[in-house]
């Protein structure tokens, strides 16, 4: 018997060609069902029926499109601490300018001995900011631009990207 043990450790999972395959079934089966019922559920091997909350539905779709496609898919805790390499990689930026966000106080960190720790809570704090933040930038910059003549037309006037 197959016991759930409670982890908070990051673990990756990647499916081969078989998986795939099932998991292609079982996708189309969830989104059959759900438009069928407009809701999903699980049986269990006893024959309990539980409903699936429309979060944990869409989080399940999406990893098991991922895992479909052949992409690897890695669930972290948000909690979880990382190294100033490994959160420089997630934010896709060196680890020289990561420690300069660290210092200037653009992302909390703790240092534990000599080393610096950050959790991915922070990390994602810091990119949506960063986001929103490079979105208003750009929309102010293409309003500017529009205003002066330099761009003739808005985003929604834009041809589709081939």
């Amino acid at each position: 018997m197959q016991t759930f043990e409670k982890t908070r450790q990051p673990k990756t999972y990647v499916t081969d060609e078989t998986e795939q395959s099932k998991i292609n079934k079982f996708i189309k089966l969830l989104e059959l069902q759900f438009r069928e019922n407009n809701r999903a559920t699980l049986t269990s091997a006893a024959g309990e029926v539980v409903e699936l909350p429309a979060t944990l539905f869409d989080v399940l779709r999406q990893v098991a499109e991922a895992l479909a496609s052949g992409r690897g898919v890695s669930v972290i805790p948000q909690d979880m601490k990382l190294t100033t390499q490994q959160a420089a990689e997630f934010l896709g930026i060196s680890r020289p300018t990561l420690i300069k966000l660290l210092e200037s106080g653009a992302i909390p960190f703790e240092t534990v001995g000599r080393h610096r720790r950050i959790t991915l809570r922070d990390l994602l704090t810091y990119r949506d900011r960063f986001r929103l933040e490079r979105r208003t930038a750009l929309r102010q910059a293409a309003r500017a631009g529009q205003e002066d003549g330099l761009l003739d037309l808005t985003a929604d006037e834009m041809p589709p990207r081939s």
